[in-house]
């Protein structure tokens, strides 16, 4: 066996969230040598959520990071093998697919990718020069270093409404900013913001810039309507203004929309054979952790039933 037969697996999946983790538990159930690469946590962004109350069989709801340890347990009983390593290229060599990381090469027969999304920046002067100095794109991994201080959310959506409820139990003010006249979170989450005495609302303003000196210390807001520039002294910012598909180690590998977003059909294959996506990096409706399970389960199906083809 060559240096490269030594990397060589039947199923690489990358990334280690809800659609990496099912995808593994049905490869590695179907007796096909499968490595999960997953560059942080396992879990994902669903490890860091305080609460899930949408996933099936919890009546009650389930912590991000119970439900998060409880797949991977099983995903792994079956045999799968994992690394912590980032995919820096994916590429063909020899009709394999060859998974370049810091770490080494691996080569498999199928890919699944599974890389999911990370929170879009603000793009604002400030906001790298004080991230994780008062800047979070994170209410669980930071929210209580935040203890009775004032602060702001910037976003209007699921995740800038559920982060912020979870940042009452630790501030003392808490203000989101959002561009709009109007929510588009979730009903339920607009109706425990809105009447939580904690939170407060700036309408139809964004942020222009970060400002401090060893930490934050205020941001600056226009309002777009009017055009008026205002200074709120602040002691932290937690930005949620979207999400953006981790997908830029591809490069031009396989189609993807403007956005980034992976392009399958309906089996979770993309423009390239043997190469599967799964999860909230691939074009879709519906970005949750049910229907990254149901993506994880129908690629890892269509992985099997590819190299069943190929044999």
């Amino acid at each position: 066996m060559g240096t490269e037969e030594k990397g060589l697996y039947d199923v690489v999946i990358i990334g280690g969230g809800p659609a990496g983790l099912t995808a593994g538990l049905y490869t590695s159930r179907a007796r096909l040598k499968t490595l999960l690469i997953e560059s942080g946590i396992f879990g994902g962004q669903m490890m860091t959520t305080e609460q899930i109350e949408n996933y099936p069989g919890f009546p009650q709801g389930v912590s991000g990071e119970a439900l998060s340890r409880l797949m991977e347990e099983q995903a792994k009983r079956f045999g799968m093998e994992t690394i912590n390593d980032e995919v820096l290229e994916v590429s063909i060599e020899n009709e394999r697919k060859k998974v370049k990381t810091y770490g080494g090469d691996y080569f498999c027969r199928a890919l699944i990718i599974c890389t999911g999304t990370e929170y879009r920046k603000l793009g604002v002067p400030g906001e790298e020069e004080f991230k994780g100095k008062g800047i979070s794109y994170c209410a669980t991994c930071d929210g209580a270093f935040f203890k009775d201080s004032r602060i702001v959310v910037v976003g209007g959506g699921d995740s800038a409404l559920t982060e912020a409820l979870f940042l009452t139990k630790f501030v003392k003010e808490l203000t989101i900013i959002h561009r709009r006249d109007a929510l588009r979170a979730t009903k339920i989450y607009q109706e425990r913001a809105m009447s939580h005495p904690k939170i407060k609302f700036l309408w139809n303003s964004v942020v222009e810039e970060i400002k401090g000196d060893d930490v934050v210390r205020s941001v600056v807001v226009k309002n777009v309507k009017t055009g008026e520039m205002t200074e709120m002294e602040v002691e932290g910012a937690f930005l949620f203004i979207g999400l953006m598909p981790r997908t830029q180690f591809l490069k031009d590998l396989v189609q993807m929309d403007r956005e980034g977003y992976i392009l399958t059909n309906e089996n979770c294959e993309t423009s390239l054979k043997g190469i599967f996506a799964a999860g909230d990096c691939r074009k879709k409706l519906l970005r949750q952790i049910s229907t990254s399970v149901g993506d994880g389960a129908t690629a890892a199906v269509a992985a099997e039933k590819y190299l069943e083809e190929e044999k």
